[in-house]
């Protein structure tokens, strides 16, 4: 039975827009109860019959639980590779407004510079480096897949990740994820790739996240974890941590005013002030639409087209929305391309918080650019013909030395008519994997991916 974990799944949400990556079928049996709906998820073999299940049966659900049921599948979504789905699946807006106490940047102040390089010049002198992630939303996955050799290379040898459970204890031996070794989460090909890197790169592996704790108690448990598995053997260990949302907070507030986040208590722990650096706040949710609102407003002033940082021009300091809680903010490029095409819009307008999504023409099937890693990977054509005709289908790749229990390089699952797409690999030699709802392979064949 797939285990999933409800604990981190999205807190202090505010509905900004109602539009759906997924048509609704017309309601037509009684919704099931909350307990039967995550009974159903759990129970589904893999993440195709997860998907299934939970596009039959939302257009029946209401209130709570159809917007938990949205969650389960934006999950789904980017566990199948199906990217921009997955934030259009859960339209939600949970980023927090910088403190009105704080400006946003302007271009004559601040200028950019590559998250990765600022994020390690900061980390020299730490001991601790905490980022956070929006668990639907991958592209929160690529700067720690980045940051990874170059902490390492700074003597950070210790890497908790969230998603990891204690059941796999062959994980390091074995060098690569399985969906038994920690959360759906883990089963997104990019951070399966988290995971694989950090073993190779010769990270200790750290889980910390509690299976079982209350909302109350959880950022307690994961701070006294990470003291007592790395600080309180290793006093001047240096830990690396990938955590979600605002997990990685040095001040209270944001999981509410009577719950101490865990950075702060692992501060308070080992003695040592994390570097805490917040990629989820500008980030933009509107793939295919308008992010009116703070993200916009940055955005289209220093227009990123990877993961960045602001530096002010006058004292060298990096620029952070939230000095109390975060000393860094990342700001990342907008989903897709046209969403910063705020050209004629009033001032008044960009000031808005609000979502439009999408814009028409905008094809949801086009897989987004940051795939690519900085163009380290190269795009891979694949066909619905390795689908034999079946639909829901996944495609998948493998590396040529992993089984088909590994989390894969890339996948991409095929929901409708259209015959072709493309797979983001490293170059290398990999194994094409397609399967149905029941985990049977329809093909395979093996495959060399030529440098870019």
């Amino acid at each position: 039975m797939f285990k999933a974990s409800l604990t981190c799944l999205f807190c202090t949400t505010v509905l900004l827009a109602s539009s759906s990556a997924h048509a609704e079928a017309t309601p037509s049996s009684a919704p099931p109860s909350t307990s039967e709906l995550l009974r159903q998820f759990g129970s589904a073999p893999n993440g195709l019959a997860r998907y299934s299940y939970l596009t039959s049966v939302i257009p029946v659900l209401h209130g709570d639980d159809k917007s938990l049921a949205q969650q389960l599948l934006a999950t789904v979504d980017s566990e199948l590779g199906l990217y921009d789905e997955a934030l259009m699946t859960f339209p939600f807006d949970n980023r927090i407004a910088p403190p009105r106490k704080m400006p946003l940047p302007a271009v004559d102040d601040w200028h950019s510079v590559d998250a990765a390089y600022a994020v390690e010049k900061l980390a020299a002198k730490r001991h601790i480096v905490m980022i956070n992630e929006a668990h639907h939303d991958a592209h929160t996955r690529e700067l720690t897949l980045e940051l990874l050799p170059r902490l390492r290379a700074l003597g950070f040898q210790y890497f908790a990740v969230e998603a990891l459970g204690e059941e796999d204890p062959n994980l390091m031996q074995r060098g690569y994820a399985t969906d038994q070794s920690g959360t759906e989460y883990l089963l997104e090909p990019l951070y399966g790739e988290i995971i694989r890197q950090a073993i190779k790169l010769g990270y200790i592996l750290v889980p910390y996240d509690p299976e079982r704790a209350s909302l109350n108690d959880r950022d307690t448990q994961e701070a006294r974890t990470l003291y007592e598995k790395v600080f309180a053997k290793d006093p001047k260990a240096k830990l690396f941590v990938h955590a979600g949302y605002s997990h990685i907070d040095k001040a209270p507030g944001n999981l509410g005013d009577d719950i101490q986040p865990m950075a702060m208590q692992l501060k308070q722990l080992s003695g040592y002030d994390p570097l805490c650096v917040d990629q989820v706040q500008f980030r933009d949710v509107a793939v295919g639409g308008i992010d009116f609102g703070f993200y916009s407003t940055v955005a289209v002033g220093f227009m990123p087209r990877g993961p960045i940082v602001l530096r002010n021009r006058h004292s060298d300091t990096i620029w952070t929305s939230d000095s109390l809680r975060h000393d860094v903010t990342v700001i990342l490029p907008p989903a897709a391309e046209r969403d910063l095409d705020v050209n004629g819009i009033m001032k008044a307008d960009v000031l808005r918080r609000e979502i439009v999504l999408p814009r028409t023409p905008f094809d949801l099937d086009d897989r987004p650019d940051w795939l690519t890693l900085n163009h380290q990977r190269v795009a891979f054509p694949i066909a619905l013909d390795m689908c034999n005709g079946q639909l829901p289908c996944v495609i998948e790749a493998h590396y040529s030395n992993e089984p088909d229990t590994a989390i894969p390089a890339d996948r991409y699952t095929f929901t409708h008519t259209r015959s072709h797409n493309v797979l983001y690999l490293y170059p290398g030699r990999y194994r094409l994997r397609a399967w149905n709802a029941s985990g049977a392979t329809l093909s395979q064949q093996d495959i060399e991916v030529p440098g870019p």
